[in-house]
């Protein structure tokens, strides 16, 4: 089969453009166009139970109303996230901002107490509001439950939080698990452990594997979104072994294969280990998360809104 060229013409819808890449069907292009036909199916089928990793700073990119969008269309089933990103979601909620990188010095900006992600800044006095806030909600609900999953704790939290964009709350509302298997390597983590010190509360990572595994045997098929790598891709992948491996995948990440990494493994690798089924669909897309997902997002809804 011949490599198709790429056209583009004045006003193309991006589902068009996208139809493009896939007709080309080669190099990132290619990619691309086969992780949204991917995604396009993930969403459309009523037996597929579609869950979604958020790995890497997600949230301070920018990412915020698209999950939180996923979350209220029901297009995602269930999210594993790093604990960063729930941080940077609350950070928010309370009133908090993430701000551009205007180039000054990494050591100017420790003396102005402000914290720097690649190009994005973070004020330590949105910090000190997120402490602050969080553990009055640690307070609120240690209250009546001394011993909680990591799942549980997030749903909770998510209750108590009064904000439309939040995909914390939007998740909780909508009865939308989130698992954060990490939560404890970020700055809520820390929060908890300070609170922790005074404080008879257990916060119970097993307890959620019984859950999860649960939805996992009751589900038909299940699916993944897996955004960045690292743990929250291989929490995904993982709770999948136990039926087999997951029906079908797309993976975005700038992670590369060379290390043997699993951030850069290509999601065939996932079918040695039985975390994917032989003969599952798969896509692995090299580049850049806010970039690439927003754009074959924005597709896929183009299409199912054609269909």
């Amino acid at each position: 089969m011949k490599v198709n060229q790429i056209n583009v013409a004045q006003d193309m819808k991006i589902s068009d453009l996208v139809s493009q890449f896939d007709k080309s069907g080669v190099l990132g292009a290619g990619r691309v166009g086969r992780a949204c036909n991917i995604l396009t199916d993930m969403i459309q089928d009523d037996e597929m139970k579609v869950f979604m990793s958020l790995g890497g700073p997600l949230i301070p990119g920018g990412m915020r109303n698209i999950v939180t969008q996923m979350i209220r269309e029901g297009h995602v089933d269930l999210i594993v996230s790093s604990g960063a990103n729930i941080t940077h979601d609350l950070l928010e909620a309370f009133g908090g901002a993430h701000y551009r990188h205007e180039g000054k010095d990494d050591e100017e900006l420790n003396e102005e107490g402000i914290g720097r992600i690649a190009d994005i800044n973070v004020g330590s006095d949105d910090f000190t509001v997120f402490e602050s806030e969080i553990i009055k909600i640690f307070d609120n609900i240690s209250s009546t439950k001394s011993h909680i999953s990591i799942q549980e704790l997030l749903y909770e939290i998510g209750l108590l939080i009064d904000d439309d964009s939040s995909f914390v709350a939007t998740a909780a509302e909508n009865k939308i698990p989130i698992f954060a298997p990490g939560l404890i390597d970020s700055m809520m983590g820390l929060q908890l452990w300070i609170f922790n010190q005074d404080h008879d509360f257990v916060v119970d990572a097993v307890a959620d594997m019984h859950y999860l595994s649960d939805i996992v045997f009751e589900a038909p098929k299940v699916g993944a979104i897996l955004l960045g790598g690292g743990l929250t891709k291989h929490y995904t992948l993982a709770s999948n072994v136990i039926k087999g491996g997951l029906d079908a995948a797309i993976q975005i990440t700038m992670d590369r294969p060379e290390a043997g990494s699993l951030g850069g493994a290509p999601l065939e690798e996932a079918k040695s280990w039985a975390k994917a089924r032989c003969g599952s669909s798969l896509a692995s897309v090299v580049g850049d998360v806010t970039v690439i997902f927003p754009l074959i997002y924005a597709a896929a809804l183009d299409k199912i809104s054609s269909d």
